[in-house]
């Protein structure tokens, strides 16, 4: 698909959700939905859970400490948000930063995977456990980060990267080392793809 055609669909992708009006309770007490960011043709795409405060006052995901921690990382591996996109299952902030709920997670995964198809990535990375257990229902974080799974959806067969959550790894200085080193060795696994 051409990249103006991308655009459009995310565009129309967006409008749907605003008007099907997915989430009414989240949708009601957030200033806006945060649809992603980043570049359309991208071969990676990074998945978070849901937008906190700052990503609801700017509209843009991962724009927090969290986000400054994963510009890092992307500097460290050679890249720039530029080069990618990012995005949450769940695209209104919860009050509080609660986690989503399973129900709101439902609500937009048809959405997340709509925006896959548009984009077409090589590598689907998932930032968290939130992301990860939609794709990867049964595993847990600890025994496969940064190990490439392959998964299959109606139309799309899929290579998801599991890490750990920015966020949590900003808390947890063993954590950090252990993110840092699995987001170092994602070009490498890319270029055997």
């Amino acid at each position: 698909m051409p990249h103006h055609q991308k655009a459009h669909a995310m565009r129309a992708l967006e409008e749907e959700i605003i008007a099907f009006n997915i989430t009414p309770e989240l949708a009601k007490q957030a200033h806006r939905l945060v649809i992603g960011d980043g570049n359309l043709d991208a071969d990676i795409v990074f998945i978070g859970e849901a937008p906190g405060k700052k990503e609801d006052q700017q509209g843009l995901p991962f724009v927090g400490a969290a986000g400054k921690f994963l510009d890092l990382m992307l500097e460290e591996a050679g890249m720039v948000r530029a080069d990618v996109y990012i995005t949450n299952i769940v695209k209104y902030r919860p009050p509080n930063n609660r986690d989503p709920k399973p129900a709101e997670k439902e609500a937009f995964w048809p959405y997340l995977l709509k925006q896959l198809e548009i984009i077409r990535p090589k590598v689907v990375i998932t930032l968290g456990r939130h992301s990860m257990g939609y794709f990867l229902p049964n595993a847990v974080i600890g025994e496969v980060h940064g190990q490439p799974q392959q998964v299959h959806f109606d139309t799309q067969a899929l290579t998801v990267i599991p890490l750990y959550h920015p966020a949590a790894a900003l808390y947890n200085g063993s954590l950090r080392q252990t993110l840092i080193d699995d987001f170092l060795a994602v070009p490498k696994l890319i270029s055997k793809l």
